[in-house]
């Protein structure tokens, strides 16, 4: 990976932690200059439980897009929480 997408790595998951979502299942890659989002996104608990998690992504697509060097923003997430079988084994 070459520094340049690392160092904007970095920054694009400085920006979701700003977000009132929670987002440690999202994977966040940089690939010459594109952005692609992908996992699952939820509430934070306590008081953002009203939040609109498409609206969050929303503002975080547009909040990229207009940062130098992000040519195209990809957004392949799910909303609220995952279901089915965990995806590492676990215990059944």
């Amino acid at each position: 990976m070459p520094v340049e997408d690392a160092e904007m790595t970095r920054s694009v998951r400085r920006e979701i932690s700003r977000r009132y979502i929670d987002s440690t299942n999202i994977d966040v890659r940089v690939m010459h200059g594109v952005v692609y989002l992908r996992g699952w996104v939820d509430r934070l608990r306590g008081q953002y439980q009203n939040i609109d998690l498409k609206e969050e992504m929303e503002v975080i697509h547009r909040i990229l897009l207009q940062r130098p060097g992000i040519r195209d923003v990809v957004i392949e997430v799910d909303y609220g929480r995952k279901t089915g079988p965990a995806k590492y084994g676990g215990r059944r």
